[in-house]
């Protein structure tokens, strides 16, 4: 059974944080959400690529005849700024077991044109009825308790508006994965740590697209610094979270050419495998 990371005193409940209030789309007419994206849950000025992704997943969770998704894949196509934004969707195919949909989510720029930021291709099921038997040879991470991981309150003070989504996270990082935060980078290409929501609420479907995406990138443990923007994130959701913190693990094995790959494992606190993911981004060298 997996530690149990401090929670607040008072928890919110899953439909009622912060996090459900951001990712809530409207609906304006078949196939069209307006949103307000949060300046909450941004990184110097662009709204984090998990945070969008559980945006668009909400989206087409309303759109589509099943709830819960099970594979989501996206294009960053242009960064996407807080402030107003329509998410557009369309259904491809609906079945008994599985449903697959599209979705764009859309802002203007300076001169009022349209742009799209991001574009999803998503299939969503129903995670409760999926079989219970399990044959893996994957296994949790090995992290320290919680009380002997480190979170942003530990470091130097950040400086304002630069990372403002960690306010809305219980991040504790891995020591053996901070020599970024020294000054001294282990070259190995790994980030892991406990994760959860600032308010308590516990993990879902959705809170799981965010997961894959909120920890330091891999790159500062290769000795590179600053943005390492979103490419293309393909999420598999396994099965529902239980009750409690998350252990999330992130290795990159390969950085050619000005890109890396990141892999992600999602763990719940019953030593489940409830997320995978893998995407491509973009570094700067030099």
């Amino acid at each position: 059974m997996a530690e149990a990371a401090a929670a607040p005193a008072v928890r919110a409940a899953v439909g009622d944080s912060e996090f459900d209030r951001d990712t809530a789309v409207t609906r304006r007419g078949p196939g069209v959400y307006d949103i307000d994206l949060s300046a909450g849950w941004s990184i110097l000025g662009a709204v984090n690529g998990g945070y969008l992704l559980a945006v668009l997943g909400r989206a087409l969770g309303d759109a589509l005849p099943h709830a819960d998704p099970f594979t989501v894949s996206a294009h960053y196509l242009t960064a996407s700024r807080p402030g107003p934004a329509v998410v557009r969707t369309e259904t491809v195919r609906t079945g008994r077991t599985l449903s697959t949909g599209q979705a764009s989510l859309f802002q203007y720029d300076d001169e009022g044109n349209e742009v799209e930021r991001i574009r999803v291709l998503a299939s969503y099921g129903d995670l409760d009825a999926l079989p219970g038997d399990v044959r893996t040879s994957a296994e949790p991470p090995a992290i320290p308790p919680a009380e002997q991981c480190f979170g942003p309150e530990d470091g130097p003070d950040p400086l304002d508006g630069v990372s403002a989504i960690t306010e809305r996270l219980r991040l504790r990082l891995d020591p053996a994965t901070l020599g970024w935060a020294l000054g001294k980078p282990s070259g190995r290409g790994e980030m892991r740590a406990w994760f959860g929501l600032a308010d308590g609420r516990d993990a879902d479907p959705f809170s799981l697209l965010l997961a894959v995406d909120a920890l330091p990138p891999t790159a500062f443990e290769l000795g590179l610094k600053g943005w390492v923007p979103t490419v293309e994130l393909t999420v598999h959701v396994r099965c529902r979270p239980a009750p409690g913190p998350l252990r999330v693990s992130i290795t990159t094995r390969n950085l050619a050419g000005g890109f890396l790959e990141e892999d992600a494992e999602v763990w719940d606190s019953a030593d489940r495998l409830v997320a995978q993911s893998r995407q491509l981004a973009r570094v700067r060298l030099g």
